[in-house]
């Protein structure tokens, strides 16, 4: 048990404090909290001396209590996103006063709880398009505060953001022209979709921030000043700040982390899931009592599984694969088969998977003995 106060006062004590992990309900999520704290002093040792600073997401980590841990620790803009109103309404009430939004807010009902929670901190919230300007103008008018405007520009993800710059700059013009909203900056949010090694990795956040800027550029030359940039995320965490411009990064992942970022080194997973094995129908499989969205992604090596050693997650059906299985002799020479033809749809879940990958014969009870094109 750790007595830092620095970490008791984040702490909920409850009856339960003390227990033994063994002793513990499962499922249940456990947090390493001295992990935690070596990785926030990454984050406040990285960004100690640069211009551009953390803005931790909120999403990531569901509490004000961790967030607030990043704040006091260091290197961040004194702030955080929020994915959704309701979030940022939560940690409005634990304390965070700097919050942006980094989604759309585009319904009239949750644009009039944005702006009631903007009278107690200062929320901004990103914009894509025109209407959802207009909207956001008439209700925060209507209730007699202001709102950060921040537009989301599209970078690499083919979701929410601006695609050109002069839809861009008409926006900001016609921000220009409301009331009760203010122009404050650009966001954007960028994906590394498969990790080909460090030179991949930091070209990749280069070149998608790079046309961040570029809107920045242009922007400015309208004579449009811009106070944030707000672009990068946990896979930039370490090329964002030597990006003349950026103004601060909105990291995630990184504060409790997880294996599909294993190969940054600065940062070690903090969060781990306490499950109990309900049943071993064979010698390749067991059955957990937990989700497939509870699990690292298919193929990783679970972190410990007491007394399974080299276990790996194997895919959706909660399956974890301790070892391939081989068709035998005796399997194939039996004489209780059919042949069948089947035909996979356009959304199959099976496209683009290999037949070892779905491990098509336990999961299916069949042989795949051709396959056309």
């Amino acid at each position: 048990m750790n007595n830092d106060s620095s970490i008791s006062k984040y702490t909920k004590t409850s009856s339960d404090l003390g227990t033994k992990v063994e002793k513990l309900p499962t499922p249940s999520l456990l947090l390493d909290i001295e992990i935690v704290r070596s990785n926030y002093a990454s984050i406040a040792k990285k960004y100690k001396n640069t211009a551009c600073k953390m803005r931790q997401h909120g999403k990531n980590l569901k509490t004000p209590k961790l967030a607030l841990m990043q704040i006091e620790a260091g290197g961040t803009v004194n702030g955080i996103c929020s994915a959704k109103v309701s979030e940022a309404e939560v940690m409005v009430s634990g304390g965070i006063k700097d919050i942006l939004i980094t989604n759309q807010i585009v319904t009239p009902d949750k644009i009039k709880r944005m702006c009631k929670l903007s009278k107690l901190a200062d929320i901004k919230v990103c914009v894509d398009n025109l209407e959802n300007v207009r909207l956001i103008s008439e209700i925060a008018s209507t209730l007699d505060t202001t709102i950060g405007i921040l537009i989301e520009i599209e970078t690499n993800m083919k979701r929410a953001g601006v695609r050109t710059i002069e839809y861009a700059i008409n926006i900001v013009k016609l921000i220009d022209t409301l009331p009760n909203i203010q122009f404050r900056g650009i966001m954007s949010h960028q994906a590394l979709y498969e990790y080909q090694g460090e030179k991949h990795r930091k070209d990749t956040a280069k070149n998608t921030i790079s046309k961040c800027l570029e809107f920045k550029k242009a922007i400015e030359s309208e004579g449009f000043p811009i106070e944030i940039v707000s672009s990068g995320e946990t896979f930039t965490y370490d090329v964002s700040p030597k990006m003349p411009g950026v103004t601060e990064v909105e990291g995630g992942t990184y504060a409790l982390m997880g294996t599909v970022y294993s190969f940054l080194k600065d940062f070690e997973v903090a969060n781990k899931l306490l499950t109990t094995i309900i049943n071993k129908p064979d010698p390749q499989t067991i059955v957990c009592d937990i989700g497939y969205l509870s699990m690292p992604r298919a193929g990783d090596e679970l972190l410990q599984i007491e007394n399974l050693p080299n276990v790996k997650f194997k895919d959706m059906y909660k399956l974890l694969l301790l070892s391939e299985v081989k068709i035998n002799q005796q399997e194939l020479a039996g004489d209780n088969y059919v042949i069948v033809e089947g035909l996979i749809p356009d959304n199959s879940q099976l496209i683009n998977n290999t037949i070892g990958d779905l491990d098509f014969r336990k999961k299916f009870g069949s042989f795949v003995l051709a396959i056309k094109r």
